[in-house]
């Protein structure tokens, strides 16, 4: 079986995190939709309908089409199984998938399908996406035990933590959701966790953090200081002290310390944020807005972000006072102004940081970086 994972159309209403991969390549709650079409369907062949700079890294397939928006489960995998050649499912107005020419539309059944329809999803649907998650990653399966030396706040059945994992000192609260702790994570004394949250394999909690839920840590992260409902795809450090909340950050990020984003205006009304389908602000229903940060892009220590500010891929921050609300990819922001980050040194540094990870940027990453670069 070939599945064919499609942005829809929409690969810039989930930037900045897509400019660099395909809509389906995104983390939220526990895997990417990718991850959880591949746990769903084992021996699938799994491609994507994206952006042409990015098909050469994430080639297509001739598979059955599937709107990489809806978070795959088991009852959209059975409905995708069960399709006839040239049907489609539907959800009310929305194609879910199709094979063939999908003249013959079928309405799915499930209507508590989660589907990502902004940027601002990722966040505010990770607690449902985390839940479900949990579920498929620990069905049947027997959890590590939790050392005495820790204080389990609520059900250990809301408790997951994978082999190799470390954890000393540290307060985890499954009252309000479940908590999955991936291999060899690394959870210092102090930290204070609440579910639902998920730390991916490799990550590393500083000693003294404090982690709201619904957030999801990315593989390799480093992370210190105070985050509520944010998500971090993987690789990305936030080491020290400093708020991030209703924030998405992409991969090979670096927050200095005390960088702290605001997530809520102070006359508390609704939110503008940059849009890059229009390449322009738009105005949003949503009161809660953090930071939007594409990859590799990084912030100097004491950096304040504004509500819902958006930086684009491999952007240099180090101004003293608030940056512009929108900071383009591959720019530098100092307080003397806004100019371009040669793509040569900005691609020494992203290979830089790679290499503290045992990480190579290959071939593939510098053309869809060069891409970027130019438009």
């Amino acid at each position: 079986m070939n599945l064919l994972l499609s942005d829809n159309k929409l690969h810039l209403r989930f930037a900045p995190l897509t400019l660099t991969r395909p809509l389906a390549e995104l983390r939220c709650g526990i895997y990417t939709n990718t991850e959880r079409w591949k746990l769903l369907f084992p021996e699938a062949t799994i491609g994507f309908e994206t952006e042409q700079y990015l098909q050469k890294k994430f080639p297509s397939n001739q598979g059955i089409w599937i709107n990489a928006q809806c978070i795959a489960n088991e009852q959209l995998a059975e409905a995708i199984a069960s399709l006839d050649s040239n049907q489609s499912l539907y959800l009310n107005e929305l194609c879910i998938a199709f094979k063939g020419d999908g003249r013959l539309q079928v309405q799915h059944q499930d209507s508590s399908l989660i589907i990502l329809e902004n940027r601002w999803d990722l966040y505010l649907k990770n607690d449902q996406i985390l839940e479900q998650d949990f579920k498929m990653a620990t069905l049947g399966r027997k959890s590590s035990v939790l050392e005495q030396n820790n204080l389990l706040i609520g059900s250990p059945k809301g408790l997951f933590i994978e082999e190799g994992a470390k954890i000393k000192g540290a307060t985890l609260n499954t009252e309000t959701g479940p908590i999955y702790i991936g291999k060899n994570v690394e959870i210092m004394e102090g930290s204070l966790l609440r579910g639902p949250l998920a730390i991916l394999d490799g990550a590393v909690i500083k000693m003294g953090a404090k982690v709201y839920g619904a957030t999801t840590i990315g593989p390799q992260c480093r992370i210190g200081g105070e985050l509520s409902n944010c998500l971090f795809q993987g690789f990305s450090n936030k080491g020290h002290d400093g708020f991030l909340g209703n924030a998405l950050i992409g991969e090979w990020c670096n927050l200095g310390a005390n960088t702290s984003c605001s997530n809520l205006k102070n006359n508390y009304g609704k939110i503008k944020t940059y849009n890059y389908e229009l390449g322009q602000m738009q105005l949003t229903s949503e009161q809660f807005m953090g930071l939007s940060m594409g990859d590799f892009s990084k912030s100097a220590i004491h950096v304040p972000f504004n509500t819902a500010s958006v930086v684009g891929v491999s952007a240099n921050i180090f101004c003293s006072g608030f940056p512009n609300k929108y900071v383009p990819s591959f720019q530098w922001l100092s307080d003397d102004g806004m100019m371009p980050y040669n793509l040569s040194k900005s691609l020494q540094a992203a290979s830089a940081m790679l290499a503290r990870r045992n990480r190579a940027l290959d071939q593939l990453d510098k053309e869809i970086l060069e891409y970027l670069s130019n438009n």
